[in-house]
C-alpha cells in the first residue's frame, strides 16, 4: 500500500487546497489589502515593468538556468504579444546568480537590477545562494519570487518573497515515501550542510522515522561541507551501516560522490537524488552506471506543447526542463498582480501577488491575455499555473503542489514516470 502521508490526488482536491487557504501575511496591511481583493494603485508607478532576474548561468547549478531563462522569456513574450502590462512592454533584465561557491555573484547581481530599477526580481534557483542577497532586496521593496528554492528556512521569509516552488516539506515527504514503498527501512544520506540540505534531510529523516524506519547515517552532525572535493570518508562512514537505500542531497558534488558510492558497493537501485542533482549524467558516469536510481523534483510535468514552447523562447533545445514552469508562473503572477493594482512599483505588486493567485477564490484563468482580460473587466482571478502549484499561502510558499518522480535509463539520464500531488502543511 503506498504511504504518501500528505499526498492527495486530483484535481478536486487541488481545487479544494486553493479556494480553503489563504495567502495573506498577517499583521501586514498589504497582505491585508491583497486578501480582501487589495490592490491600489494610489501612489503607485505606471512606468513599464522591469523584471530581473538572478539566475545560474555559470557554477555548479549552470544546468538548471537554460529552462529557468526559458520559462520567464516565453512568459515576457507572450505577455508582450498580448499588449504589455498597463499599456507598455514587459522589459527583462537577465543576470546570473552562480552559486554559493562564488557568494559575490548573486547580491552583485541583486544590487544592479535594484539600480536599474526592476520591480521584481526572479531567482535564484539554489535556496542558500537566495540567502545571500534577499535581504537587500526585501529592503528596497522589490518583490522577489524564486521558482525553484526549497528550503523551509524560506517560508514567511518575508512580505516581498514568494516561490512558485513547494517547501521541502512537500518534495522530503514524496522522496521518503518512495524510498518506503520500493521496500527500504534503513536508510543512509549523504547530505551538505546548508539550508537546502539540512531542511529537505529534516523532512526524509521524520517521515522515515515516523514509518518505523531508521536513518542509519547521515543524522544532524553527520552532514558534510559543500566546499570538500573529497568524500572518501563519508562514503566509507555510510557504507559501514549497511543501508539498504541511499540518498545524496547535494549539487555537483554528486558527480564525484556517486562513483564512490558505486566503488564501495553501492548498487545503482539503492540510489536516491533530489531536485538539486536529479540531472543529466550521460556525460559523467559509464553507461549504465545509475541504472535504475531514481529522483524527485517538485513540478507537474510539462506537457509537449509547452516545452516546444520553451525550446523556441529559449533558442535552442533544452536537456532539462525543470523549474521552467515555475518560472513562467512566477513571471507571469508578476505580471498579472501588476495589472491587479494598477500600479508597477514593488508594493503595488507585493500587495496583489496573492490575490492573482487564487487565494481568495476568482474565476480560473490561464496565460495573461484571458487573465489580464478579467482583471481589466473587474474581475478577480485565479491563475492557473502550468506548473501545477496552487495559491500562496500565508507564508507565500505555494498552497499545493505537484512532484515528479524520475528514474534513470542505461545512458544515465532521467526520465519523468509518474507525481503525486501534495498539500503544504499549514504553519
Amino acid at each position: 500500500m503506498a504511504r504518501w502521508n500528505t499526498i492527495a490526488r486530483g484535481g478536486a482536491v487541488l481545487a479544494a487546497a486553493s479556494l480553503a487557504l489563504a495567502a495573506c501575511s498577517s499583521g501586514d496591511s498589504d497582505a491585508d489589502a491583497s486578501a480582501s481583493g487589495g490592490g491600489s494603485s494610489e501612489g503607485g508607478s505606471t512606468e513599464a515593468l522591469k523584471i530581473g532576474t538572478v539566475l545560474p548561468l555559470t557554477g555548479s547549478l549552470a544546468f538548471l538556468g537554460p529552462p529557468e531563462v526559458a520559462g520567464v522569456d516565453l512568459a515576457a513574450n507572450e505577455i508582450n504579444d498580448a499588449g504589455g502590462v498597463l499599456g507598455s512592454p514587459v522589459e527583462i533584465i537577465h543576470g546570473d546568480s552562480s552559486d554559493t561557491q562564488q557568494a559575490n555573484i548573486a547580491p552583485q547581481t541583486a544590487s544592479d537590477l535594484i539600480s536599474d530599477g526592476v520591480s521584481a526580481i526572479v531567482g535564484a534557483a539554489s535556496s542558500a545562494v537566495t540567502l545571500n542577497f534577499v535581504d537587500d532586496v526585501v529592503a528596497a521593496e522589490v518583490v522577489q519570487v524564486s521558482p525553484a528554492n526549497t528550503a523551509t528556512a524560506l517560508s514567511g521569509y518575508d512580505d516581498f518573497f514568494f516561490r512558485t516552488a513547494p517547501p521541502d516539506s512537500v518534495q522530503g515527504n514524496a522522496l521518503a515515501n518512495l524510498i518506503l514503498d520500493d521496500g527500504h527501512t534503513n536508510v543512509g544520506l549523504l547530505v551538505f550542510n546548508e539550508d537546502y540540505g539540512t531542511g529537505l534531510r529534516d523532512v526524509v529523516k521524520a517521515t522515515v522515522e515516523e514509518a518505523g524506519g531508521t536513518i542509519t547515517y547521515g543524522n544532524p552532525g553527520e552532514e558534510f561541507d559543500p566546499a570538500a572535493t573529497n568524500f572518501t570518508a563519508e562514503v566509507e562512514a555510510v557504507m559501514a551501516t549497511d543501508p539498504e537505500a541511499i540518498v545524496v542531497i547535494a549539487f555537483d558534488q554528486t558527480k564525484q560522490i556517486v562513483p564512490e558510492l558505486l566503488s564501495a558497493g553501492m548498487t545503482s537501485d539503492m540510489l536516491y537524488m533530489t531536485d538539486g542533482n536529479t540531472a543529466d549524467y550521460s556525460g559523467d558516469f559509464d553507461p549504465g552506471a545509475i541504472q535504475g536510481a531514481q529522483g524527485t523534483i517538485p513540478g507537474a510535468q510539462a506537457s509537449d506543447e509547452f516545452a516546444m514552447r520553451l525550446e523556441e523562447a529559449y533558442g535552442e533545445p533544452l536537456d532539462s526542463l525543470a523549474y521552467g514552469p515555475e518560472s513562467y508562473d512566477a513571471t507571469m503572477l508578476i505580471a498579472l498582480a501588476a495589472v491587479h493594482a494598477g500600479a508597477t512599483d514593488g508594493p503595488s505588486i507585493q500587495g496583489s501577488m496573492a490575490a492573482v493567485s487564487g487565494s481568495t477564490g476568482g474565476t480560473e484563468c490561464t496565460g495573461f491575455e484571458e487573465c489580464a482580460g478579467l482583471l481589466e473587466d473587474g474581475e478577480e482571478i485565479n491563475y492557473q499555473a502550468v506548473s501545477g502549484v496552487g495559491p500562496f499561502n500565508e507564508s507565500n510558499d505555494p498552497s499545493a503542489a505537484f512532484v515528479g518522480v524520475y528514474e534513470f535509463d542505461e545512458n544515465n539520464t532521467q526520465s519523468w514516470v509518474s507525481e503525486v500531488f501534495g498539500e503544504v502543511p499549514e504553519s
